[in-house]
């Protein structure tokens, strides 16, 4: 079986801590999938912020999430803060990635949880049409 692979951008130009809550846990005692999907919106969220943007405001259009990878790496328990780390790249003419690095702290240091991409297309919700990535938000979100 294939498995997924995720290349990090070596950098990350934003970092923000989110508590694991007990609804984040599963049968299992770790957290669920479905939970770690929701601890990357919110970090996604948080990221666009931090630019005064969202993903309905996104300098004049919106974003849609396309498709998500996620590797996981480590077991999250209840009571854990996850370091996210965030950054934009590999920008086209009306989307680009996401990329996440989701750690907790260990008595060795920081351990990776999890790494993921998600595809952000630009979208008109007027129009209902694929659109362009803005200029401004495009050099705001990127690191070059």
């Amino acid at each position: 079986m294939g498995r997924i692979k995720i290349d990090l951008p070596k950098e990350f130009s934003f970092t923000c801590k989110i508590p694991l809550r007990i609804t984040d846990i599963n049968y299992g005692g770790h957290a669920g999938n479905d939970s770690v999907l929701g601890i990357i919106h919110e970090a996604r969220m948080q990221y666009l912020k931090n630019f005064d943007l969202s993903e309905l405001k996104f300098d004049g259009v919106g974003l849609i999430m396309t498709d998500v990878a996620i590797e996981f790496k480590s077991e999250l328990f209840y009571g854990d803060t996850i370091i996210a780390s965030v950054q934009a790249d590999e920008f086209s003419d009306i989307g680009f990635a996401i990329f996440y690095k989701l750690e907790k702290k260990t008595t060795e240091g920081n351990k990776v949880a999890a790494i993921a991409r998600t595809g952000m297309l630009c979208y008109n919700y007027e129009k209902k049409k694929i659109a362009k990535i803005p200029g401004e938000a495009k050099d705001q979100l990127s690191t070059d």
